[in-house]
């Protein structure tokens, strides 16, 4: 993956430090050389901006749902095979450091964020201005930006990576501004698809070590940076909840070894497990296993875990940390009314034969708000035809091929040879739509134990579109289009049938998963069918020079759908400017730790 599309401010001179160490920040920073004058794009059309802004991801799309089902289970058969993590020895094991000028900091948090592209840019937009205005609190761009996984959805293809986040990223900051801000990433499961090349070759650079308006500051899939005041950013990737490879745990030996009992650490792992281990207890344990032999013995304390994963803001408070979630980036939202009020961590009942003592958490804060994520549930009837047409199409072809084979069975005539031998047995048919909606349910790629909910539900919906589907049948025998010489009934079951069926099969879907996700069940698909694209949210904090760290959880409710050029043309302003301002603000209030 070349960086083509990435050119650089050319009224710079290189910059000064080690070889292979990032940028330096501060005022004085200057860009790194090698690209070609940035040309600012004089329209919207793909072949000026470079990339092509992509819609959101269908997440019910029919070959989306078998491509992505098969990807999980590659990832998870034959993950040990494709992991990178033990060839990232041969690389240098960098320590970063990111203190601002004044000797604080302002450090960014976004993850989930490669998806639609109003979504995924309105956040890029906002992460890129000089400063916001945020519910009365001047918040300057930071000058460390750290990407915590799933930076491109729904694969991580070249081309998805160029126009679903590079792009983007691009348009938001082209060239770097003076105070030289470094980025940090850690790969999520969707990165981890195809064994992390293009994220290696995307974030982990040699040469033209820069992304976008940032520079990278990375060598490895993980990082270490020290921060103002003996505050530390941890990175681990754990390859989609494996163990940590030797590697990584003797590059962070070599870290703790710079730690001391004055240290404070944000550690930022792939996803929350903390809240997974409430369904999973083994969830949690690589994280627990970190903190206990790696931090811990230094005498560190761990005061905030942050991770994405989960798409939307949620904070835990406890008597050691704060655990937050922050996964608004720009993939579609996930619920926060689902979330458990108290979790103890780790676990109470961790298979771990060595684990730290269990302590209880309190979910402190979310964004959306409970209510409100209720009300977002509702919209599956509309939304999930809307945003899933290839879905919707599907079920019209199931039931049509139902109904076939129920009125070939009901009406069974001497003249209705060709249309028996067009039909799919009813048994099979109807095993099949049984046996769909089950695994539905609980899908092989998800993980975890199949309970008595998974079938009751799953099978229940398979009853249900089997009696749709009788009643379907019924009201075709009552239609004269039966009568009709063959095919001209198997033309008109199409171009009629077909479309009504598969809408009305979709509310049948929509009315299954907000009953199922009550019960816990296809809370993930619930939202997913219906790619909600506002409510977004990143954290961007705040290291003081004494020390305090503030954290400010930024929300957006309604992300913008309608750019223009920028009217504001300096080199470092955004390409695309919203017609109708986004108005951030913060989904709680601020945060402090000391």
């Amino acid at each position: 993956m070349t960086d083509d599309r990435s050119p650089v401010d050319p009224h710079t001179t290189p910059p000064t430090g080690q070889p292979g160490e990032p940028p330096p920040a501060g005022p004085h920073a200057v860009e790194a050389s090698g690209g070609r004058p940035a040309r600012r794009p004089r329209s919207t059309d793909p072949r000026e901006l470079g990339f092509t802004p992509r819609g959101p991801v269908p997440w019910l799309a029919p070959f989306l749902l078998v491509s992505t089902g098969i990807r999980t289970l590659l990832a998870i058969l034959f993950g040990a095979y494709l992991d990178k993590r033990e060839m990232q020895s041969a690389l240098p094991a960098r320590i970063g450091r990111q203190v601002g000028p004044d000797g604080g900091l302002w450090l960014d948090y976004v993850a989930d964020l490669g998806d639609g592209f109003d979504a995924t840019y309105s956040v890029a937009y906002l992460l890129a201005q000089r400063e916001l205005d945020v519910d009365g609190h001047r918040l300057p761009r930071a000058q460390t930006l750290v990407m915590g996984g799933d930076q491109v959805y729904p694969s991580a293809a070249y081309e998805a990576y160029e126009d679903r986040c590079k792009g983007p990223y691009q348009a938001a900051l082209p060239v770097t501004p003076p105070e030289q801000p470094t980025i940090f990433a850690l790969p999520g499961n969707h990165d981890w698809y195809d064994g992390l090349t293009a994220f290696l070759r995307l974030f982990v650079r040699s040469r033209d070590r820069h992304f976008a308006g940032w520079g990278t500051g990375q060598s490895r899939s993980y990082f270490a940076v020290e921060l103002p005041a003996d505050w530390w950013l941890l990175g681990i990737d754990d390859q989609s909840g494996s163990y940590l490879d030797d590697p990584q745990l003797a590059y962070f030996d070599e870290v703790a070894t710079r730690l001391g009992p004055q240290s404070r650490v944000i550690l930022a792992v792939p996803a929350p497990a903390w809240v997974k281990a409430v369904d999973h207890p083994t969830a949690y344990d690589s994280i627990d296993y970190f903190i206990r032999t790696i931090v811990a013995p230094s005498g560190a304390q761990v005061r905030l875990l942050i991770s994405g994963d989960l798409h939307h803001y949620a904070r835990y408070a406890g008597p050691e940390r704060q655990l937050v979630t922050c996964g608004g980036g720009g993939a579609y939202l996930y619920p926060t009314h689902k979330l458990p009020q108290r979790i103890a961590v780790p676990p109470h009942d961790t298979l771990a034969r060595r684990s730290s003592p269990s302590l209880p958490y309190e979910l402190a804060g979310r964004y959306p708000d409970a209510a409100r994520s209720r009300r977002y549930g509702w919209g599956i009837f509309a939304r999930l035809p809307r945003r899933n047409p290839g879905f919707a199409s599907l079920l019209g072809i199931l039931h049509t091929l139902l109904m076939l084979a129920m009125v070939g069975v009901a009406e069974y005539r001497e003249n209705a040879t060709d249309q028996r031998l067009f039909s799919v047995p009813l048994v099979a048919m109807v095993l099949v739509t049984v046996l769909a909606a089950a695994l539905f349910a609980k899908p092989p790629s998800s993980g975890g134990k199949r309970r008595a909910r998974h079938w009751i539900l799953g099978l229940g919906h398979g009853v249900a579109h089997v009696g749709l589907a009788a009643a379907g049948s019924w009201a075709w025998l009552e239609l004269p289009f039966h009568d009709w010489s063959w095919p001209l009934p198997a033309v008109a079951a199409a171009a009629f049938y077909g479309p009504v069926s598969g809408l009305v099969a979709s509310q049948l879907v929509a009315a299954y998963l907000l009953v199922a996700s009550i019960f816990g069940v296809n809370v993930n698909e619930l939202f997913a069918g219906q790619g909600i694209e506002d409510a977004k949210a990143f954290l961007r904090m705040r290291i003081d020079p004494d020390g305090t760290l503030t954290l400010y959880p930024v929300a957006v409710d309604r992300v913008a759908r309608d750019w223009e050029l920028n009217p504001d043309d300096s080199p470092e302003s955004s390409w695309l400017a919203p017609r109708t301002p986004l108005t951030p603000r913060l989904a709680e209030p601020p945060i402090t730790l000391t």
